[in-house]
């Protein structure tokens, strides 16, 4: 009996000795996910057992001294219990659950995107869901610079929003600053891990647009005519960001832009297509901001006046009329004056002049001056037209002198030069053969002689003979001699600047008139060539 109750005693001892553990010792469990949860004893002959808690539990496994248990859908803290009996003795242990949740979505927020120049500004940064806590960090970069940092130890029990916000004053080195945001969630002193999450790049703009735009255009504009205008606008930041649109009136202006430190401007040409009061309007925005300047204009219809020759080309000793009018699309109607007439006349009517063409009137010019006063200001058109009248060819002394002498061994070259209009053409003949009158000839005894020169145009022909006499360098008469070769050369000059002259006015003849001219001076040179051999001209 005494041993017996040795027995009884030592086994009651040993079950009051028995010890409950749980694994893991510490659980961390990321939001929704399981946990599988071990519970153990050193009883050698426990009884009731197994777990106390909230959560969806599943026992899956069982040994004489453990039981192993799934629970599932974690999402909250909580506290689980473990426990075991042993002889009637019930012993447990808790295990601290821990749910957390990595930062993987984290939000950044400029406010404004665009903000004026010393205007603040906020940066927002919030992770929607975090967990926990007080184990996060958010900091808030510029670039690679730090700009705040932020924990939330001794605000886990206060709050429950992962976020933090600064107010900054924007500056002109602000633009186009990237920030952004780092989320550190350190489980570390809870046997975890560092997790991480960052924001997208968040680009600031800073502007500054103190100055109304302004509009250069002038206040009249013709109709159809080409008008340059411009819009402007100064301290303005950054200059080549700015927008333009240009209208006038509903038309939209092709636009070309320039900038300059901060000043940006845009140019155009508008062309107004009706007449009328219109307004050119310029739209210039930057960022958020808009402003818009507008300029009244006035488009007018002011067309050159007419002015008429009854005939373009009259015979010397004919009457004609010239005519100055308004253009029917003026309005209201001009005041005209016309060069040469004698009074003034009534608003809208026309100028009459009326000459008989003389021959020095070839290469007048009539000029029709047309003044119109709109919206104040006087303008004034004018339109030109040069008369040519048409007369025979004539050789005058002065320009075709009947006696010339040249030098013998100077070269030389046949003086004259015909007068007419259409400009003569001139053929020469000396013993029965055209010479040429544009190559200089070294002068000898044997030009010595009689040149049969003849001019024609379409109205007729003139012809003289030219008696041309060649001396020789005598030493008796060699000053005589300098001063006419002096002489003979500036006749010379003369002749040539004459007869590119004539050329130059013979280009005015219509293209038709001039290849008929070649036609009959061939004609015409063959048949003087003729008359001067059988005449001896």
């Amino acid at each position: 009996m005494k041993m017996l109750c040795i027995l009884f005693g030592s086994y009651g001892a040993t079950e009051e000795l028995f010890e409950v553990s749980v694994w893991p010792n510490q659980a961390l469990v990321e939001y929704g996910q399981s946990l599988v949860v071990n519970c153990s004893t050193t009883c050698p002959e426990p009884g009731p057992s197994g777990i106390e808690t909230f959560l969806k539990k599943t026992q899956v496994g069982k040994g004489p001294q453990w039981k192993e248990f799934l629970l599932e859908d974690v999402t909250k803290n909580s506290v689980l219990q473990c426990f075991f009996s042993c002889a009637g003795i019930q012993k447990d242990i808790s295990l601290g659950i821990t749910v957390y949740e990595p930062p993987k979505e984290v939000i950044l927020e400029l406010q404004p995107a665009w903000v004026a120049v010393d205007e603040a500004f906020t940066v927002t940064c919030h992770v929607p869901s975090v967990a926990p806590l007080e184990n996060l960090t958010l900091t808030l970069l510029q670039g690679n610079q730090e700009l705040y940092r932020k924990n939330f130890v001794s605000l886990a029990v206060t709050s429950q929003r992962a976020e933090v916000t600064i107010s900054v004053r924007a500056q002109r080195e602000n633009d186009g600053g990237n920030f952004s945001c780092r989320a550190e969630l350190d489980l570390s002193s809870q046997g975890g891990s560092l997790f991480q999450g960052s924001s997208l790049i968040k680009v600031l703009r800073i502007f500054e647009f103190s100055d109304s735009p302004q509009i250069w255009v002038s206040s009249l504009v013709e109709v159809g005519m080409a008008e340059y205008v411009s819009c402007e606008v100064a301290r303005v930041f950054p200059a080549k960001e700015v927008m333009f649109h240009m209208f006038l009136g509903d038309q939209e202006l092709s636009l070309f832009l320039s900038w300059e430190e901060d000043t940006a401007w845009a140019n155009a040409t508008v062309r107004a297509m009706e007449t009328g009061d219109q307004e050119l309007s310029c739209l210039v925005s930057l960022g958020p901001v808009e402003q818009k300047a507008r300029k009244p204009v006035h488009v007018y219809s002011f067309p050159p006046p007419i002015l008429e020759l009854e005939e373009p080309y009259p015979l010397a000793g004919t009457d004609i009329n010239v005519t100055c009018s308004g253009h029917v699309l003026t309005s209201p109607s001009p005041t005209l004056r016309l060069q040469g007439a004698p009074n003034l006349p009534d608003p809208g009517k026309p100028v009459w002049l009326f000459l008989t063409a003389r021959e020095e009137d070839d290469g007048r010019n009539f000029s029709c001056e047309a003044s119109l006063e709109v919206e104040g200001q006087q303008l004034i058109k004018t339109t030109v037209i040069q008369l040519h009248v048409l007369y025979k060819p004539r050789l005058e002394e002065s320009d075709c002198p009947g006696n010339q002498t040249w030098v013998e061994g100077m070269e030389q070259m046949l003086a004259c030069l015909p007068k007419g209009n259409p400009a003569p053409v001139l053929v020469c003949t000396w013993n029965g053969v055209i010479f040429n009158l544009q190559v200089p000839q070294k002068a000898t005894q044997n030009h010595t002689g009689t040149y049969c020169c003849t001019a024609f145009n379409q109205l007729g022909s003139v012809s003289k003979d030219i008696a041309v006499v060649v001396q020789g360098l005598d030493k008796g008469v060699s000053s005589t001699i300098f001063i006419i070769i002096i002489v003979i050369l500036g006749v010379g000059l003369i002749t040539v600047a004459l007869y590119l002259n004539c050329k130059r006015e013979r280009r005015k003849l219509p293209y038709g008139q001039k290849e008929k001219n070649k036609e009959e001076e061939s004609q015409f040179a063959v048949q003087q060539a003729e008359k001067c051999n059988s005449h001896n001209c």
